[in-house]
């Protein structure tokens, strides 16, 4: 064995556990604290005068991660092939 089987050993088990830490934290934590309004669900204007609902997020201050998304689809789609009758 070369030090760069080794080496590139060590990176796909590390590759796998952030993969899998990932997947583990979206399905206990699907939801993310939206990035535009900061999780607040608000917007200010420029001299705080107004504020308004974020759109990104309708106003809850949350937005569903990008690996909970590929979850929900790959759901729908194992749904859709298996459930025909």
């Amino acid at each position: 064995m070369t030090p760069a089987d080794s080496a590139s050993t060590v990176l796909f088990l590390v590759i796998v556990l952030v993969t899998f830490g990932y997947g583990v934290t979206c399905w206990f934590w699907p939801f993310k604290a939206c990035r535009t309004c900061r999780g607040s669900g608000k917007l200010r204007s420029p001299f705080l005068r107004a504020i308004r609902l974020c759109p990104p997020c309708n106003g809850t201050g949350l937005r569903l991660r990008a690996g909970r998304r590929v979850i929900n689809a790959a759901r729908r789609i194992h749904r859709a092939n298996h459930h025909r009758h």
